[in-house]
């Protein structure tokens, strides 16, 4: 072993619990940089010994590690939907943010307004790599038309803090946003660095479904009749509710394939096992977390069906709740108010997913296999609303996968 190895990375690497954040790195640049590796995700690479503060940090924020508790961040808490002051539908108002978005546009309407009033100088987030359109790269927007021009769902590996050293060092007033996991890491920062709540006044993150690798996207590239090696231009969906993949490429050719299609039939096969036994993936710790108010049917399934776009917008801190009353004041969002217990048909995976987590990480326990430390999640409240033999399947089926991975 490298002397001066990071115990905490390769405690999370070892059991495959690396979301690909790029945390580590961003503390410790000197000694790690983030690599891709087959079959498409981000992960550290330790090429130096990592210092001991270093590793505090890391050990502290690492979402592989531990995630970021629930607890004191809102005077209500619900199992499945997290902690929250406000729970709303909504969307922008401006047509072209409603329709560039995902859903509703919700959080690019928040970032221009933030950017607009002087709460922030910049936003952190991620958009399409320009020489590999279905890869990602973080970028800092200063603008309303850089953040429309960047919106918009990206289901590929991003590593949004490998540089927040940087940022914290420069000190420019920065909305972040990224995934459940990516905030977790910011949040939990937040408690050994002062700079971070001063740099990062508003974080926003999303719904997750899980990150997807590399080769899911060059699966629906190649569905459609087309290269990856060709591309100019990949959208994953947006550009209308929940939008359309898009592709590009260089001779002149484009092809589309419905949300359902994309993410049912290809990208929801290529989600990494870090993801399968998330505890947060709704954005718990977020200031404001937003994510599709889909429409249910009947039997309780979301429909996909293109319409106009509507977001689901919880606030669940001081500072999300005033910056998203001060967006509607100022005319930026239509919002209206939504039960907690509602969201259940707007999000079934996300509750199934949520009850499940208590089962699957028991599987984990029994092949000795690490899982983040996950206190104050409220995972054992959302397993008491899981079936026996819901939870017996996933214990099983968790097992299995575990096993097929270690050959």
């Amino acid at each position: 072993m490298m002397q001066g190895q990071s115990p905490t990375l390769k405690r999370v690497l070892s059991g495959q619990l690396c979301s690909g954040c790029g945390l580590c790195a961003g503390v410790a640049p000197d000694a790690v940089t983030m690599e891709t590796v087959a079959p498409g995700y981000s992960r550290p690479l330790q090429t130096a010994p990592v210092s001991a503060d270093a590793e505090r940090a890391i050990a502290t924020a690492c979402p592989g590690a531990k995630v970021a508790p629930w607890t004191g961040i809102a005077p209500d808490s619900h199992e499945y939907w997290g902690p929250w002051r406000g729970i709303h539908t909504g969307y922008a108002r401006d047509a072209d943010v409603r329709f560039a978005g995902s859903s509703g546009g919700a959080i690019s309407a928040l970032l221009i307004h933030a950017l607009g009033t002087g709460q922030v100088e910049q936003v952190l987030h991620v958009t399409a790599d320009p020489d590999k359109p279905t890869r990602n790269i973080i970028t800092l927007s200063t603008s309303a038309q850089q953040v429309v021009r960047n919106a918009g769902s990206r289901y590929a590996a991003s590593s949004p803090l490998q540089d927040i050293g940087r940022l914290l060092d420069e000190g420019k007033r920065t909305a972040f946003v990224g995934k459940p996991c990516d905030v977790s890491a910011l949040r939990q920062l937040g408690t050994v660095d002062a700079r971070v709540n001063a740099t990062f006044p508003l974080m926003l993150s999303f719904f997750c479904g899980g990150l997807p690798s590399h080769a899911g996207a060059d699966r629906i590239v190649r569905a459609m009749g087309l290269e990856p090696e060709n591309l100019t231009s990949f959208r994953y969906r947006g550009n209308g509710w929940p939008g359309m993949a898009r592709a590009e490429t260089t001779d002149g050719r484009s092809a589309e394939m419905s949300y359902a299609a994309s993410w049912g039939g290809h990208l929801s096969k290529e989600v990494q096992f870090r993801c399968k036994i998330c505890p947060d993936a709704i954005g718990g710790v977020a200031d404001i977390a937003c994510a599709d108010a889909w429409y249910g049917d009947d039997d309780g399934y979301p429909s996909f069906e293109e319409q106009e776009g509507r977001s689901l917008i919880v606030s669940r801190t001081a500072a999300g709740e005033q910056l998203l009353g001060e967006a509607v004041a100022a005319g930026s969002l239509d919002i209206e108010p939504l039960e907690a217990d509602q969201i259940d048909r707007m999000q079934p995976a996300q509750a199934r997913r949520k009850r499940l987590v208590l089962a699957r990480t028991a599987s984990c326990h029994a092949l000795l296999q690490p899982v983040p430390k996950m206190d104050g999640l409220d995972v054992g409240k959302a397993a008491r609303r899981a079936r026996p033999k819901e939870l017996l399947h996933n214990f099983l089926g968790t097992i299995r996968r575990i096993l097929i991975k270690r050959r």
